[in-house]
This record gives structure tokens, C-alpha cells and sequence, in this order.
């Protein structure tokens, strides 16, 4: 390639440290893509003639052909993958190969390709996710009246329902599913057309070309065309937060399958043994999951790092922006397939979560509500007198409701036996009717709204 330029060839360490054919062959679909989109383009307008083009064209699906029943054979001398199809192409065609590079360079090139491919994989990761809600759906109406302990701190607070616990996680997922979808509508730009930097003199057509590869428009200005990567910066970002949100369900998962709490038991399938106590089941799954923020944010550091400080245009640095965003997208494929699995298959155990539920005096706040609703007291005196009422349950060793009225009347009068009609697990729950509360209807309402958002 650099013949016309150099009288000799590079060091065998400068070929080593120069090529990315073992990183972006994964590219070569978006690469033959862009090409034969480049093609026809170049055929419309004149530049290549038909014949030849149609020549090319040909050379590119058989390449196609070949590479999609087996591996590349990778040369470090041709550095990347659109050297290997040029090479491929001359090897079938001849000098006629030559011709598909008029009115292009591999920044323009790689530029459109790596977008290519970021918006297939936001598809990929979006449609992990969408699996996902629907598991999570499936099992949120399915145990939208099981109760459970809600917690702050990892210290009982009030009671809610599984199901409403488990919507919360949706939620964030609707949320990452925004993020991804928002970073696809901003790289559906094309760079095709805009050459190495300064765009080209041939009468192209980018508007056909950006057309034929489903972007919504040409990029505005070629210096920021070949040199931007914001929308792999953006992709690896978003996998980072749906990563966070994974994680978090993952440690959920961890510590309610320990004895301690007992709230679930994990499938065989995800789950691994010891291999000296044959009693262990553990949730491996899961702590790798919880893991994988690392991987993400790995990923960002390293195309922040990379294209900090970067001046325009095009900079060789920017040849090892790929391999974080291919780690970051299969990273995420992976942990969505089995988060997926493990919410799908997972047993969980109501029995235990409900007799935790009440644990703590999670119901403190219904008696201090029923005192502000029932008894006209103030909200901060309505805390006050229900503090001395935790303090007298705990003496006595029983919960809010197990004490006598006599003695909650001795903390105020204006208690009376309708108090206990608020005090059970069951009831609180039930009373969080507000919208977007744990009430068991509202659980129910939003599972119902929910699967209409997945349709």
C-alpha cells in the first residue's frame, strides 16, 4: 500500500503494533456493506463505470460468501479489514479492484463502519433488554401480593411487595433502554463522502449512500465526520449504567439466596458447587454480574483517555477505539442473557419474606400516619410518640401490634382500638395506594401499563 511512498517496508514490530485486523475483522459485514453502498454510488454518478462496477460488486459478495463460512486469514502487512478486502478484491479482479477507493479514505471508511456496527450492537443490547422487562414483568405480576421487607440501609423500613420490588428494576431498565436508543439516533449519521479530512472533488452522492445504509442523513462536516467517536464514548456509557443497574439486582440476588435470608432459591442452572463442601449452592452467576461494572468502565476510561486532548482530524489512537466497545457490548450480551435466566427460573419463597417483612417494626409508620390522619396530630409529635412505641415493643420483645392498647394509650390517649387495623404487614402494604406505590392494585396497574410500553 505504501509503495509509492516509502522505499522500504516497516519494522516487523511496526507491523505487529500497527494492525487492527485482529480487532476489526469483526467488522468485515459493515465493511463489504459500506462498500458496495460506496459502489453503487460511484456507478450512479459516473466516476466508475458501470461495467466495472458491476465487476466489483461481484467481488465483494463472493468475499462475503467466503468469509461467512469461515475465518479471515489475517496478513499484518494489509494492517486492517478494509485492506484485506481490497487485497481479497485484487487478488479475484485485478487492477480493477483499485477503483473502489476513488473519492474515499479508510477514515471515512472506518468511521462509517464503526457506526455500522455500534448500531447493530445498540440493537442487540436493547433487545436484551426488552427480554429482560419481560421476565421481570412476568414475575412481578406473579407475586404482586407477596410481601416482603423494603429496605433502607439494608435495615428494615416498610413493607412491600415483591412485585413492586422487582418493578423497580424495570424501571431502570426502561430508563437504559432510552440511553441506548438515544445513542443510536445520534450516530445514525453517515461519514461516507467526507475522504480523509477535508471531503473530496469527485460530484458524490452521500445523501444516496447514506440512504442505502439506513442512516438518517450525511454528517455536516468532515473534520468531525472521520475523527468523532462520541457515539462509542456514548454506547460504552450507557452499557456502564445498564451494568450498574444489573449489578445492583445481582447483589440482591447474592444476599437474599444466603441462609440468613432465605428469601430465594437459585436454579441449578445458575448456579455452580464446591469442590470440597457438597452442601454449597452458589450464585457464581450473579457475583460475576456483579462484577461487570469493571468491565465497563474500563471501557469508557479508555476511549475517554484516548480521545482526550486529540487534535482534528483523524489520529492513529483512535485505531484502538473498537476493542472497548466490542468487550463492552458482549460484556453486556452475556449478563443480560443470564440475569435474564436467573429472574425467569428463579424460585423465590414467600413463606420467608413475608415472616421477615415485619421485622424491625416496619409498620412504625402507619401508627405515626394513623395518628396524623385519625388524630389530628402533628407529624413530627405523631414520630415522637410512635418512637416511645417501637422503645416499649422492644422491651417488651413483641411487635407494634402485639402490644396491649392499654399501654399505646399510655404514650396518648387519642389511640384507640382502631389502630390495630393499620398495624399488619398486609394492611400496610395494601395502604400505599398513592400511584407508582406498592399497593398490590397499583403493582397490578403498572405491570398492566408496562406491557403495552413492550408491544
Amino acid at each position: 500500500m505504501w509503495g509509492g511512498r516509502f522505499a522500504e517496508g516497516p519494522a516487523a514490530i511496526m507491523q505487529e503494533i500497527n494492525a487492527s485486523i485482529g480487532t476489526d475483522k469483526r467488522m468485515w459485514r459493515e465493511d463489504i456493506a459500506a462498500s458496495r453502498a460506496h459502489l453503487a454510488m460511484l456507478a450512479e454518478t459516473g466516476i466508475v463505470s458501470r461495467a466495472d462496477a458491476a465487476k466489483i460488486d461481484a467481488g465483494l459478495q463472493e468475499i462475503a460468501d467466503e468469509w461467512s463460512q469461515g475465518p479471515i486469514e489475517e496478513d499484518l502487512a494489509l494492517e486492517d479489514i478494509h485492506m484485506h478486502v481490497e487485497a481479497k478484491l485484487r487478488q479475484r479482479l485485478g487492477p480493477v479492484a483499485g477503483r473502489l477507493h476513488t473519492a474515499r479514505s479508510r477514515n471515512d471508511q472506518v468511521a462509517t463502519d464503526f457506526r455500522l456496527w455500534t448500531r447493530a450492537a445498540a440493537d442487540r443490547v436493547d433487545a436484551g433488554i426488552a427480554a429482560m422487562q419481560d421476565a421481570l414483568l412476568t414475575r412481578s405480576e406473579e407475586h404482586a401480593d407477596t410481601l416482603m421487607p423494603g429496605f433502607t440501609h439494608l435495615q428494615g423500613a416498610q413493607p412491600v411487595t415483591l412485585g413492586h420490588h422487582l418493578m423497580a428494576y424495570y424501571e431502570m431498565l426502561r430508563r437504559d433502554r432510552g440511553r441506548f436508543a438515544d445513542c443510536r439516533r445520534r450516530l445514525n449519521e453517515s461519514p461516507l463522502g467526507s475522504a480523509a479530512l477535508a471531503g473530496t472533488g469527485f460530484p458524490v452522492d452521500r445523501q444516496m449512500t447514506a440512504r442505502a445504509l439506513g442512516f438518517d442523513a450525511p454528517t455536516r462536516n468532515s473534520l468531525d465526520a472521520v475523527s468523532d467517536r462520541d457515539f462509542a464514548l456514548e454506547f460504552a456509557s450507557a452499557g456502564l449504567q445498564l451494568s450498574l443497574h444489573l449489578s445492583r439486582l445481582a447483589e440482591e440476588i447474592v444476599i437474599w439466596a444466603s441462609q440468613p435470608y432465605g428469601f430465594v432459591t437459585l436454579p441449578d442452572s445458575f448456579s455452580t458447587g464446591s469442590s470440597i463442601m457438597p452442601q454449597k449452592r452458589n450464585p457464581d452467576a450473579a457475583e460475576l454480574i456483579r462484577a461487570k461494572p469493571g468491565t465497563l468502565l474500563a471501557a469508557v476510561t479508555r476511549l475517554a483517555t484516548m480521545m482526550k486532548g486529540l487534535p482534528l482530524a483523524y489520529a492513529k489512537d483512535m485505531q484502538e477505539d473498537k476493542a472497548p466497545v466490542f468487550e463492552a457490548h458482549d460484556t453486556l450480551i452475556l449478563s443480560l442473557a443470564a440475569m435474564t435466566g436467573m429472574i425467569r427460573d428463579i424460585d423465590f419463597v414467600p413463606a420467608r419474606m413475608g415472616a421477615v417483612a415485619g421485622a424491625g417494626h416496619s409498620t412504625a409508620t402507619d401508627l405515626a400516619d394513623w395518628l396524623v390522619r385519625e388524630a389530628d396530630v402533628p407529624f413530627r409529635d405523631a414520630h415522637h410518640i410512635t418512637g416511645r412505641a417501637v422503645a416499649a415493643a422492644d422491651a417488651a420483645g413483641c411487635t407494634l401490634a402485639e402490644l396491649p392498647l392499654d399501654t399505646l394509650r399510655g404514650l396518648d390517649e387519642r389511640i384507640d382500638e382502631r389502630i390495630f387495623g393499620v398495624l399488619s404487614v398486609e394492611r400496610s402494604a395494601a395502604s400505599r395506594t398513592s400511584y407508582g406505590g406498592t399497593a398490590p392494585d397499583q403493582v397490578r396497574a403498572r405491570v398492566a401499563e408496562a406491557r403495552k410500553e413492550l408491544t
